[in-house]
Formats: C-alpha cells, sequence, structure tokens
C-alpha cells in the first residue's frame, strides 16, 4: 500500500545546494575560447573522488520512462565519490534525495528539472535511481571508479509515491514565472 504522496519542488541552485550541485548554464561562470568560436561554461559541478581516490568515470545511463503515480521505495548513496547526472535530451526528469548520513526519511525531498540542468549528487547523499519521464533518455553520467563498496540501497520504511497532481503543480508554476 502506497503512503503519503511527496512534494514536487522546482529545480534550483539554492533548493538543492544541500545535496549537490544543480548543473545549468543559467547563472554560470563562462568566458569565450577557441578564438571567440566557443563559449565555456566552467566549473558547474565539484567532481568529489573522496579520501580514498579513485578515477573519474564517464558513462552513459539510459533510462527508461516512469510512469506516474511512481512508488518510490527504496534509496541509494554513493559513499566514496559524487556522481553526476547530465541529460542528452531536453526532457523533464525527478529527483528524490536526502541527506548524507543516516538515513532520515522526514528530509525527502523531489525535485523537477526543466530538461536542460543536470544534477550533481554529494558524496553520500542518498538518492532515488534515474527517474526519467516520458520517453527512453539518456544521461551523462560522472562517477567514481575504483576499488572499495560504492553503492548502498536503503529499502524505505513506508513506500512514498510521486504524482502526476504533483508534477503539474509546479510545472504549472514554471510556465507561469
Amino acid at each position: 500500500m502506497a503512503g503519503p504522496a511527496l512534494k514536487i519542488e522546482r529545480l534550483t541552485r539554492e533548493s538543492f545546494a544541500a545535496f549537490g550541485d544543480v548543473i545549468e548554464l543559467a547563472g554560470a561562470k563562462h568566458f569565450a575560447i577557441n578564438g571567440g568560436t566557443t563559449e565555456r561554461y566552467h566549473d558547474l559541478a565539484t567532481v568529489d573522488l573522496g579520501p580514498e581516490g579513485g578515477r573519474t568515470l564517464v558513462n552513459v545511463f539510459r533510462g527508461q520512462p516512469r510512469e506516474l503515480p511512481y512508488e518510490v521505495k527504496m534509496l541509494e548513496r554513493h559513499p566514496l565519490g559524487s556522481q553526476a547526472f547530465i541529460p542528452l535530451k531536453t526532457l523533464p526528469y525527478l529527483v528524490v534525495v536526502a541527506p548524507a548520513g543516516e538515513l532520515d526519511v522526514s528530509k525527502m525531498r523531489a525535485f523537477v528539472s526543466d530538461g536542460w540542468q543536470g544534477v550533481n549528487y554529494a558524496r553520500g547523499v542518498w538518492h532515488h535511481p534515474l527517474l526519467a519521464l516520458h520517453e527512453v533518455s539518456d544521461f551523462i553520467v560522472v562517477d567514481r571508479g575504483g576499488e572499495g563498496h560504492n553503492c548502498d540501497e536503503q529499502d524505505l520504511p513506508t513506500t512514498y509515491l510521486l504524482t502526476q497532481a504533483e508534477l503539474d503543480k509546479v510545472q504549472g508554476a514554471q510556465k507561469a514565472a
């Protein structure tokens, strides 16, 4: 039986700061390079390989679309490094997170990307696996490779719902702004 619906929020740098970085061009440091033919958007996220070291991995994840309502039953975290998701299409997707440390579901939050935004989960931040919407979606994923256990999964004590009504509220507000 499904539990409470999670409020879905608009993804912004400020609202997501406790969980990592929002990767977007708006407001980013940028400058011209290559004789003025290219605009470089610089230092968009902190890639954290943790004190144990390791190496940076660049991957493509292909996410299957999730139907709403969707039941959130578990979260995962990467204790040895950060993990960034950068969408390759302009399609909104959902992000569910909880702060690093002991999993506290009372601090769990849900966000919707505008489609251009990526996220970089800080080391140890609890998050749900990729939540693509509408169609198959590809993401560049930058994370840590190397020795050590770097993925913990935890079932939630109750199931939480991501609903179309909550998504419509925030997307309607974004269109009105």
